[in-house]
Protein backbone atom coordinates (compact mmCIF):
# COMPACT_ATOMS: atom_id res chain seq x y z
CA UNK A 1 0.00 0.00 0.00
CA UNK A 2 1.47 3.57 -0.82
CA UNK A 3 0.52 6.69 -2.20
CA UNK A 4 2.52 9.46 -4.58
CA UNK A 5 4.42 12.52 -3.73
CA UNK A 6 5.68 11.18 -0.16
CA UNK A 7 1.64 11.66 1.25
CA UNK A 8 1.23 8.39 2.64
CA UNK A 9 -0.25 6.25 5.57
CA UNK A 10 1.11 3.65 8.53
CA UNK A 11 0.03 0.77 6.33
CA UNK A 12 1.72 -2.89 6.50
CA UNK A 13 2.17 -4.87 2.51
CA UNK A 14 1.47 -7.81 4.73
CA UNK A 15 -2.83 -8.31 3.74
CA UNK A 16 -4.79 -9.38 6.68
CA UNK A 17 -6.02 -12.45 5.47
CA UNK A 18 -9.09 -14.58 6.26
CA UNK A 19 -7.89 -18.00 7.58
CA UNK A 20 -10.75 -20.00 5.25
CA UNK A 21 -10.27 -18.08 2.29
CA UNK A 22 -6.07 -19.29 2.31
CA UNK A 23 -5.25 -21.44 -0.58
CA UNK A 24 -4.60 -25.01 1.09
CA UNK A 25 -0.69 -24.53 0.50
CA UNK A 26 -0.84 -21.59 2.76
CA UNK A 27 -2.90 -23.11 5.59
CA UNK A 28 -0.37 -26.45 5.71
CA UNK A 29 2.96 -23.78 5.71
CA UNK A 30 1.23 -21.62 8.63
CA UNK A 31 0.51 -25.23 10.06
CA UNK A 32 3.87 -26.36 10.30
CA UNK A 33 4.79 -22.66 11.28
CA UNK A 34 3.07 -22.27 14.07
CA UNK A 35 4.09 -26.18 15.70
CA UNK A 36 7.52 -25.35 14.85
CA UNK A 37 7.51 -22.25 16.61
CA UNK A 38 6.13 -23.36 19.94
CA UNK A 39 8.47 -26.35 19.92
CA UNK A 40 11.51 -23.90 19.58
CA UNK A 41 9.99 -21.35 21.66
CA UNK A 42 9.61 -24.27 24.61
CA UNK A 43 13.07 -25.13 24.40
CA UNK A 44 14.54 -21.70 25.33
CA UNK A 45 14.72 -20.21 21.29
CA UNK A 46 14.27 -16.25 21.77
CA UNK A 47 13.26 -13.75 19.03
CA UNK A 48 15.86 -12.51 17.12
CA UNK A 49 15.09 -8.97 14.46
CA UNK A 50 17.02 -9.23 11.34
CA UNK A 51 16.77 -5.50 9.46
CA UNK A 52 16.89 -5.16 6.13
CA UNK A 53 17.97 -1.73 4.33
CA UNK A 54 14.76 0.65 3.60
CA UNK A 55 14.39 3.81 1.56
CA UNK A 56 12.00 6.52 1.66
CA UNK A 57 11.40 10.29 0.75
CA UNK A 58 10.98 13.57 3.32
CA UNK A 59 8.02 12.68 5.27
CA UNK A 60 8.09 8.06 5.01
CA UNK A 61 10.09 5.80 5.21
CA UNK A 62 9.46 2.09 3.66
CA UNK A 63 10.95 -0.32 6.81
CA UNK A 64 11.65 -3.70 6.36
CA UNK A 65 12.47 -6.45 8.24
CA UNK A 66 11.68 -10.04 9.54
CA UNK A 67 11.23 -12.10 13.36
CA UNK A 68 12.70 -14.82 13.83
CA UNK A 69 13.56 -17.53 16.51
CA UNK A 70 17.55 -17.98 17.39
CA UNK A 71 19.12 -20.82 18.96
CA UNK A 72 19.87 -19.37 22.85
CA UNK A 73 23.84 -18.99 22.74
CA UNK A 74 24.59 -20.32 19.38
CA UNK A 75 28.11 -22.12 19.34
CA UNK A 76 30.54 -19.83 18.31
CA UNK A 77 31.27 -18.89 14.58
CA UNK A 78 34.84 -17.40 13.18
CA UNK A 79 34.13 -14.26 11.43
CA UNK A 80 35.57 -15.51 8.30
CA UNK A 81 33.83 -19.07 8.49
CA UNK A 82 32.38 -20.90 5.22
CA UNK A 83 28.85 -20.72 5.40
CA UNK A 84 26.61 -22.87 3.03
CA UNK A 85 23.63 -21.57 1.41
CA UNK A 86 20.92 -24.50 2.85
CA UNK A 87 21.38 -22.71 6.62
CA UNK A 88 19.58 -19.69 5.21
CA UNK A 89 16.55 -21.46 5.17
CA UNK A 90 16.91 -23.16 8.41
CA UNK A 91 14.38 -20.19 10.09
CA UNK A 92 11.96 -20.27 12.07
CA UNK A 93 9.61 -17.11 11.86
CA UNK A 94 7.53 -15.41 14.64
CA UNK A 95 4.18 -14.28 13.08
CA UNK A 96 1.33 -12.05 14.14
CA UNK A 97 3.85 -10.29 16.89
CA UNK A 98 4.17 -6.37 17.34
CA UNK A 99 7.86 -4.65 16.47
CA UNK A 100 8.00 -1.38 17.32
CA UNK A 101 9.93 1.01 14.78
CA UNK A 102 11.06 4.70 15.66
CA UNK A 103 11.41 6.67 12.47
CA UNK A 104 12.98 10.06 13.48
CA UNK A 105 10.45 11.45 16.26
CA UNK A 106 7.75 9.04 14.84
CA UNK A 107 6.80 5.69 16.70
CA UNK A 108 5.15 3.19 14.76
CA UNK A 109 3.86 -0.34 16.39
CA UNK A 110 3.78 -2.98 13.21
CA UNK A 111 2.37 -6.68 13.19
CA UNK A 112 4.87 -9.20 11.43
CA UNK A 113 2.59 -11.27 8.47
CA UNK A 114 2.62 -15.13 8.20
CA UNK A 115 6.40 -15.09 7.04
CA UNK A 116 7.91 -13.06 10.43
CA UNK A 117 8.14 -10.07 7.84
CA UNK A 118 7.74 -6.31 8.31
CA UNK A 119 7.07 -4.34 5.24
CA UNK A 120 5.71 -0.77 5.60
CA UNK A 121 5.52 2.38 4.83
CA UNK A 122 5.16 4.58 7.87
CA UNK A 123 5.40 8.21 9.03
CA UNK A 124 9.04 10.14 9.30
CA UNK A 125 11.39 13.08 9.92
CA UNK A 126 14.31 12.07 8.69
CA UNK A 127 16.58 14.01 6.77
CA UNK A 128 17.17 13.08 3.35
CA UNK A 129 20.28 11.04 2.86
CA UNK A 130 21.45 8.14 4.49
CA UNK A 131 19.73 7.54 8.28
CA UNK A 132 18.64 4.53 10.35
CA UNK A 133 15.16 3.19 12.00
CA UNK A 134 15.25 1.61 15.42
CA UNK A 135 13.37 -1.73 15.60
CA UNK A 136 12.30 -3.75 18.79
CA UNK A 137 10.13 -6.09 19.88
CA UNK A 138 9.43 -8.33 22.81
CA UNK A 139 12.02 -10.56 24.02
CA UNK A 140 14.04 -9.13 21.29
CA UNK A 141 17.28 -7.08 21.06
CA UNK A 142 16.44 -3.95 19.76
CA UNK A 143 18.53 -3.00 16.20
CA UNK A 144 18.60 -0.39 13.70
CA UNK A 145 18.04 -0.42 10.08
CA UNK A 146 19.59 1.87 7.42
CA UNK A 147 17.45 3.63 5.22
CA UNK A 148 17.99 6.50 2.71
CA UNK A 149 15.97 9.24 2.30
CA UNK A 150 16.07 10.27 -1.17
CA UNK A 151 15.08 13.83 -1.37
CA UNK A 152 13.13 15.91 -3.67
CA UNK A 153 16.11 17.24 -5.75
CA UNK A 154 17.50 13.44 -6.64
CA UNK A 155 16.04 12.95 -10.50
CA UNK A 156 18.56 9.86 -11.00
CA UNK A 157 18.58 6.39 -9.47
CA UNK A 158 19.77 2.34 -10.26
CA UNK A 159 17.82 -0.46 -10.51
CA UNK A 160 19.41 -3.68 -10.98
CA UNK A 161 18.94 -7.30 -11.36
CA UNK A 162 21.05 -9.09 -9.24
CA UNK A 163 21.29 -13.11 -10.43
CA UNK A 164 23.82 -12.89 -13.45
CA UNK A 165 23.79 -9.21 -13.58
CA UNK A 166 25.90 -8.46 -10.63
CA UNK A 167 26.37 -11.70 -9.01
CA UNK A 168 27.35 -15.19 -11.29
CA UNK A 169 24.43 -17.50 -10.39
CA UNK A 170 22.95 -19.12 -13.54
CA UNK A 171 19.68 -18.94 -12.34
CA UNK A 172 17.51 -20.27 -15.15
CA UNK A 173 19.56 -23.53 -15.08
CA UNK A 174 17.49 -25.33 -12.19
CA UNK A 175 20.24 -27.89 -10.91
CA UNK A 176 23.15 -25.26 -11.22
CA UNK A 177 21.01 -22.71 -9.68
CA UNK A 178 19.87 -25.04 -6.72
CA UNK A 179 23.54 -25.88 -5.89
CA UNK A 180 24.77 -22.25 -5.66
CA UNK A 181 21.56 -21.64 -3.23
CA UNK A 182 21.62 -24.73 -1.40
CA UNK A 183 25.25 -25.96 -1.12
CA UNK A 184 27.91 -23.60 -2.44
CA UNK A 185 29.88 -21.57 0.67
CA UNK A 186 28.92 -17.95 -0.02
CA UNK A 187 32.72 -17.21 -0.32
CA UNK A 188 33.09 -19.03 -3.50
CA UNK A 189 30.62 -16.68 -5.22
CA UNK A 190 31.99 -14.57 -8.30
CA UNK A 191 31.14 -11.68 -9.59
CA UNK A 192 30.10 -10.50 -12.65
CA UNK A 193 33.54 -8.60 -14.36
CA UNK A 194 33.55 -4.99 -14.38
CA UNK A 195 30.00 -4.24 -12.43
CA UNK A 196 31.27 -3.45 -9.60
CA UNK A 197 33.45 -0.88 -10.51
CA UNK A 198 30.34 0.06 -12.88
CA UNK A 199 28.33 0.69 -10.19
CA UNK A 200 30.56 2.58 -7.98
CA UNK A 201 31.25 5.08 -11.08
CA UNK A 202 27.94 5.55 -11.14
CA UNK A 203 27.19 6.43 -7.64
CA UNK A 204 30.11 9.42 -7.73
CA UNK A 205 28.93 10.59 -10.90
CA UNK A 206 25.37 11.09 -9.20
CA UNK A 207 25.85 11.79 -5.52
CA UNK A 208 23.25 11.09 -3.68
CA UNK A 209 21.41 8.45 -6.20
CA UNK A 210 19.66 5.35 -4.91
CA UNK A 211 20.69 2.14 -5.72
CA UNK A 212 17.90 -0.79 -5.53
CA UNK A 213 19.26 -4.38 -6.36
CA UNK A 214 15.65 -6.29 -7.29
CA UNK A 215 15.81 -9.72 -7.78
CA UNK A 216 13.47 -13.15 -7.35
CA UNK A 217 15.55 -14.37 -4.64
CA UNK A 218 14.67 -15.19 -1.33
CA UNK A 219 14.69 -12.98 1.89
CA UNK A 220 16.58 -15.61 3.48
CA UNK A 221 19.61 -14.72 1.60
CA UNK A 222 19.64 -11.39 2.02
CA UNK A 223 22.32 -11.07 4.54
CA UNK A 224 24.89 -13.32 2.71
CA UNK A 225 23.74 -11.56 -0.78
CA UNK A 226 24.71 -8.13 1.98
CA UNK A 227 28.12 -9.40 2.90
CA UNK A 228 28.97 -10.28 -0.65
CA UNK A 229 28.20 -6.96 -2.29
CA UNK A 230 30.39 -5.29 0.47
CA UNK A 231 32.95 -8.00 -0.30
CA UNK A 232 32.95 -6.93 -3.91
CA UNK A 233 32.56 -3.69 -3.30
CA UNK A 234 28.94 -2.91 -5.03
CA UNK A 235 27.87 0.11 -3.65
CA UNK A 236 25.52 0.47 -0.50
CA UNK A 237 21.85 -0.10 -1.75
CA UNK A 238 18.23 -1.64 -0.89
CA UNK A 239 17.41 -5.36 -1.72
CA UNK A 240 13.87 -5.67 -2.96
CA UNK A 241 13.79 -9.81 -2.59
CA UNK A 242 10.82 -12.32 -2.11
CA UNK A 243 9.17 -14.69 0.05
CA UNK A 244 9.58 -18.43 -1.25
CA UNK A 245 6.95 -19.01 0.14
CA UNK A 246 3.14 -20.00 -0.67
CA UNK A 247 0.81 -17.16 -0.96
CA UNK A 248 -2.84 -17.12 0.10
CA UNK A 249 -3.74 -17.83 -2.85
CA UNK A 250 -1.41 -20.20 -4.78
CA UNK A 251 1.76 -22.91 -4.14
CA UNK A 252 3.95 -20.38 -5.75
CA UNK A 253 5.00 -17.07 -5.87
CA UNK A 254 5.50 -15.22 -9.27
CA UNK A 255 9.28 -13.91 -9.50
CA UNK A 256 8.22 -11.89 -12.93
CA UNK A 257 5.18 -10.42 -10.87
CA UNK A 258 7.27 -9.42 -8.01
CA UNK A 259 9.55 -7.30 -10.79
CA UNK A 260 6.79 -6.05 -12.21
CA UNK A 261 5.03 -5.25 -9.09
CA UNK A 262 8.13 -3.33 -7.89
CA UNK A 263 8.85 -1.30 -10.84
CA UNK A 264 5.50 0.48 -10.88
CA UNK A 265 5.88 1.22 -6.95
CA UNK A 266 8.83 2.59 -7.54
CA UNK A 267 7.57 5.17 -10.57
CA UNK A 268 4.40 5.97 -8.26
CA UNK A 269 6.45 6.73 -5.04
CA UNK A 270 9.79 8.33 -7.14
CA UNK A 271 7.67 10.33 -10.09
CA UNK A 272 10.78 12.68 -10.33
CA UNK A 273 13.43 10.13 -10.44
CA UNK A 274 14.62 8.55 -14.20
CA UNK A 275 16.00 5.48 -13.67
CA UNK A 276 18.89 3.63 -14.93
CA UNK A 277 17.54 -0.38 -15.62
CA UNK A 278 20.26 -2.96 -15.50
CA UNK A 279 20.02 -6.43 -16.38
CA UNK A 280 20.49 -9.63 -18.40
CA UNK A 281 19.40 -11.38 -21.63
CA UNK A 282 19.04 -15.16 -19.38
CA UNK A 283 15.91 -13.79 -18.02
CA UNK A 284 13.32 -12.21 -18.70
CA UNK A 285 14.69 -8.60 -17.58
CA UNK A 286 14.58 -6.83 -21.50
CA UNK A 287 11.03 -7.76 -21.39
CA UNK A 288 9.55 -6.21 -18.48
CA UNK A 289 11.91 -3.20 -18.90
CA UNK A 290 10.64 -2.84 -22.02
CA UNK A 291 7.38 -3.03 -21.04
CA UNK A 292 8.37 -0.39 -18.12
CA UNK A 293 9.82 1.93 -20.55
CA UNK A 294 6.52 1.89 -22.54
CA UNK A 295 4.23 2.52 -19.24
CA UNK A 296 6.47 5.50 -17.98
CA UNK A 297 8.85 6.95 -20.25
CA UNK A 298 9.54 9.77 -18.61
CA UNK A 299 10.93 7.38 -15.49
CA UNK A 300 13.54 6.04 -17.46
CA UNK A 301 17.02 7.38 -18.31
CA UNK A 302 18.35 4.67 -20.05
CA UNK A 303 18.55 0.27 -20.13
CA UNK A 304 21.75 -1.57 -19.69
CA UNK A 305 21.75 -5.00 -20.66
CA UNK A 306 24.52 -7.52 -20.29
CA UNK A 307 24.90 -9.97 -22.64
CA UNK A 308 25.47 -13.41 -21.78
CA UNK A 309 27.42 -15.24 -24.07
CA UNK A 310 26.10 -18.18 -26.69
CA UNK A 311 27.21 -20.97 -24.21
CA UNK A 312 25.47 -19.30 -21.36
CA UNK A 313 22.97 -18.61 -22.78
CA UNK A 314 22.26 -22.31 -24.41
CA UNK A 315 22.52 -23.44 -20.80
CA UNK A 316 20.43 -21.16 -19.17
CA UNK A 317 17.71 -22.87 -21.54
CA UNK A 318 17.65 -19.65 -24.19
CA UNK A 319 18.57 -19.06 -27.99
CA UNK A 320 21.41 -16.97 -28.81
CA UNK A 321 20.73 -13.76 -29.65
CA UNK A 322 17.34 -13.20 -27.29
CA UNK A 323 18.99 -9.66 -25.80
CA UNK A 324 18.20 -7.30 -28.78
CA UNK A 325 19.29 -3.91 -27.87
CA UNK A 326 15.89 -3.02 -27.34
CA UNK A 327 12.47 -2.06 -29.18
CA UNK A 328 13.04 -0.24 -32.53
CA UNK A 329 11.22 2.59 -30.90
CA UNK A 330 12.21 2.67 -27.46
CA UNK A 331 12.37 6.38 -26.75
CA UNK A 332 14.92 5.70 -24.20
CA UNK A 333 18.72 4.94 -25.31
CA UNK A 334 19.60 0.77 -24.76
CA UNK A 335 23.07 -0.18 -24.73
CA UNK A 336 24.06 -3.93 -24.36
CA UNK A 337 27.21 -5.62 -23.41
CA UNK A 338 29.36 -8.50 -22.18
CA UNK A 339 30.62 -7.15 -19.20
CA UNK A 340 30.62 -3.86 -16.64
CA UNK A 341 33.93 -2.06 -18.75
CA UNK A 342 32.35 -2.33 -22.23
CA UNK A 343 28.57 -1.08 -20.53
CA UNK A 344 30.59 1.95 -18.92
CA UNK A 345 31.79 3.60 -22.40
CA UNK A 346 28.67 3.12 -23.38
CA UNK A 347 26.86 4.67 -20.96
CA UNK A 348 29.73 7.70 -20.91
CA UNK A 349 28.21 7.59 -24.82
CA UNK A 350 24.92 8.35 -23.76
CA UNK A 351 26.05 10.97 -21.06
CA UNK A 352 25.06 9.66 -17.71
CA UNK A 353 29.04 8.67 -16.97
CA UNK A 354 31.80 11.54 -17.23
Amino acid sequence: MWQSHGVVEVADDARDVDAAVLHRAARIEDAIHARVERRLSGRGWKPTLTPYVGYGAPGWVRVMCRLLLKRPEPRPRRKDAAVRGWRHFLTAAVCEAEVVVEAGSHRHVLRTDRGGYIDAVVRSDLPAGWGEVRLSADDATPVTAPVQVIGSDVTFGVISDVDDTVIVTSLPRPFVAAWNTFVLDEHARASVPGMAVLYERLARAHPGAPIIYLSTGAWNTAPALTRFLQRHLFPRGTLLLTDWGATPDGWFRSGTAHKRGQLERLATEFPHVRWLLIGDDGQLDPQLYSEFVRSHPHNVAAVAIRQLSVTEQVLAGGLPGMGEPGPPASPVPWVCAPGGAALSEQLEAVGLLH
